[in-house]
This record gives C-alpha cells, structure tokens and sequence, in this order.
C-alpha cells in the first residue's frame, strides 16, 4: 500500500492536530511544525513510525527552505502540503497599528507564500502533488472587526486562485478550504485584539469581538469531520479549487455571493457604457 507523505503545518492544536491524527490513522505518514520543542519531542515520541515533528516558525523564511531541504533528504519527497498555520486577529481597521498588521501577515501569508514556494519545486520535478490552503469563510467574506484578518486570507485566496491555474497543468492540484467557525483554539488563546480600542467602532467591531469571546468551544464545527472533508477532497479523482466547510460557512459565502451579484446587475449599464 502506498503511504503518502504529508507536510501539515501547526499540528499542536485544533484543525492541524485533528487532520494529522485522521491522516495518521488512514497510515498516512505526517510531517509536522511545531513552534515548541517539547511538542517536538511529545509527538516524535508518540508517533515514531507514523509521523515526525518539525520546530519551525513559518515567519521564519530562511528556517523554512532549511527544513524543507531537510525533509526532501531524508523522506525523498512531499506528496500534499498544508498550509494550516496561522493567527486569528480582531480589532476595527483603525484600531489596528501597522505593527499588528504585520504579525497577522507574516504568519497567515507571508510565511504560508514561502511555505508553497520552498515546496513547489519538488512537486514539479515529480509531476503531482497538491497543495491545501487553510483560509476561512472570512477569505470570501469580511466582517467588521474582522478587517486584517479578511484582508490576509482574501491576499491567500487570490495567491491560491492563480497558483491554481498556473500548476494544475503541471499535474500539480492547489483547495482552498473555507473553515466556518470550528471547536479550535481560534477564538480563544489562538486569537489575538488591536490594542487600541476606539468607542466609535464599539456597535461594529466591539460587538464582534465581544461574539467571538462569548461561542469559544460553542462553535458548529468539528475539527475530526472537516479533518475526514479534507482527506476526502485529497482523495477525488477531480478536486475543486474551494472547500467551505460548515453550515454557517455556506451561508455566508452564498450571502457574499449574492450581494456581488445584485451589486454587478445594479451597476452593469452604468460598466458597459464606460467603453471605447
């Protein structure tokens, strides 16, 4: 039987660690990052024939294309990336310092951008592979008091939509998959605030914040059935290029939708006749 080899990012916790143990049990065999040691040496421990832990910080770029070469070397390929590591942020966008800003990017694009590039190359030279971006219903859709979050998986999900045109004919597959809210540590120590709070933002981006605090470990979604979606998804024979996961997920993705929808047709005469 062939035994894939899976690179998963942030594996200690929530969605990462559900679909690395799901993997594992499917005798997949994992890679994973870490940002402790003693995660490190936990997991290498418990899944010594099954898997085998990285310490990375994926906002470190030149770390990331060490461990990539490392792994190629000593597991001779990678067959599926995911880019699951990240941060969740909250704060209205004039709220937030440029400072916060970057602390969401680096992690949640800059790093998941080098992630992919370091592995490319190898995908390429085996002619397959595929590619999974952990992004976020918020990719499609934004919130207020969601504003830099949205703005960094909106940059994945158009990173990821050309990425996907550009190596699908090179036999490589690129998901995006669009997490609704899960039973992760996403709104509880995984989430970060803007420090600065503005009493004009408090009804938009103040109640936000206030929801996300109050549904920590109440959410809808289940990290082991996305985490079975996922490998699902992996396995068929003609992957699309997005996965929404959860009921709240589909509805706001269709309501981002038809507001696009209704905005072009309202607006289309005014389009069409800005031409020539």
């Amino acid at each position: 039987m062939y035994c894939r080899i899976w690179l998963i990012t942030g594996i200690s916790s929530g969605l990462g660690k559900a679909l690395a143990e799901s993997v594992m049990a499917k005798d997949d065999f994992v890679i994973g990052t870490f940002r402790k040691q003693s995660q490190v040496d936990e997991f290498n421990k418990k899944h010594a024939k099954s898997g085998y832990g990285l310490l990375l910080d994926i906002t470190d770029q030149k770390g990331i294309e060490e461990h990539i070469e490392m792994v190629i070397s000593k597991f001779g390929r990678i067959d599926i990336l995911v880019n699951n590591a990240g941060i969740g942020f909250a704060g209205a966008v004039e709220e937030t310092s440029m400072d916060e800003v970057r602390i969401v990017f680096n992690p949640n694009f800059f790093g998941t951008l080098k992630m992919t590039q370091a592995v490319l190359p190898y995908m390429r030279k085996e002619k397959k592979g595929h590619i999974v971006q952990i992004s976020s219903h918020g990719g499609i859709k934004a919130f207020a008091g969601f504003g830099i979050y949205n703005a960094s998986k909106f940059a994945l999900e158009g990173l990821s939509e050309a990425l996907a045109q550009e190596v699908l004919p090179l036999g490589i597959h690129v998901s995006i998959v669009e997490p609704g809210p899960f039973r992760t540590k996403f709104a509880g120590e995984g989430l970060r605030f803007a420090k600065n709070k503005m009493d004009d933002y408090a009804e938009t981006a103040g109640v936000f914040r206030s929801k996300l605090k109050a549904v920590n470990g109440l959410q809808e979604g289940d990290p082991v059935k996305a985490s079975t979606a996922i490998i699902n998804h992996v396995d068929s024979k003609n992957p699309t290029l997005r996965l929404p996961l959860g009921k709240v997920a589909v509805r706001t993705i269709r309501m981002k939708l038809e507001n696009v929808i209704s905005d072009l047709e309202i607006n289309r005469k005014i389009a069409e006749n800005v031409v020539y």
